[in-house]
């Protein structure tokens, strides 16, 4: 019993520093924070341009505004938090308790670093004439770009191991790609962010997926499992 509760306090550890690990060092991430922070004036010229053009191509179109604040908010944060909550639910039914605390800590902990990235930037959101859509606080990093990376990616991750063929995974993997891109397009689009925002966000949360995947992984090799790549066998291929 101490050795099992020994090895879940190392799998904890394991996720937690994997996730600062990986977050902080992000190289798309870090190279964007430098420049949002130092107000690098091509990238600002950049943001504002796109902004322009992307929001006024949306209002060109009747009635695509509407559509995209509906799409935006039915793949918004809150429903990447309740996927991972269910699907944290279904694999501890089944008997995979140390999977869903994986899904839960890995959900948790990209929201808590989206928050303390947007306190620490405190970057203005885009304005914009006739706005269409309203957000709150800062902007950098997108949170709803950042949760749809997380969220997509960590429930492909966790389906994997059901799909057996390599083009029906590969199709998972394209279908979250494609979300992930909707969700940030849609923010722009909108007019309540930055491209540099919605790319940052992506850029976070894969990275915080890939490092709870990674200190994932780790512990099942110490456990004397055998090694697995989790982007084409999943997080846990014994799931299966």
């Amino acid at each position: 019993m101490l050795d099992h509760r020994h090895s879940d306090r190392r799998l904890g550890v394991r996720l937690t520093l994997a996730t600062i690990a990986v977050a902080l060092f992000s190289v798309p991430f870090v190279v964007l924070l430098v420049l949002v922070m130092s107000s690098f004036t091509p990238l600002n010229d950049f943001d504002q341009s796109m902004a322009e053009l992307f929001y006024g191509h949306a209002l060109s179109i009747p009635g695509y505004t509407d559509f995209l604040g509906v799409a935006t908010e039915v793949f918004g944060p809150w429903t990447w938090r309740v996927l991972a909550v269910l699907a944290a639910v279904w694999l501890w039914v089944r008997g995979w308790p140390r999977l869903a605390v994986w899904s839960v800590v890995t959900i948790t902990a990209s929201g808590l670093l989206n928050l303390a990235m947007k306190e620490f930037v405190d970057r203005a959101r885009p304005i914009l004439p006739d706005p269409v859509a309203w957000a709150p606080g800062a902007s950098f990093p997108s949170g709803h770009a950042m949760a749809a990376a997380t969220g997509t990616s960590m429930l492909v991750l966790l389906l994997l191991p059901l799909l057996r063929h390599r083009g029906t995974r590969l199709l998972a993997w394209a279908v979250a790609i494609a979300v992930t891109v909707f969700v940030a397009y849609s923010r722009v689009a909108l007019g309540v962010h930055w491209v540099s925002d919605v790319v940052a966000g992506v850029a976070l949360g894969f990275s915080t997926v890939a490092a709870t995947a990674t200190g994932y992984e780790t512990w099942r090799r110490d456990e004397g499992r055998r090694p697995a790549v989790p982007y084409e066998e999943g997080v846990e291929p014994e799931a299966s």
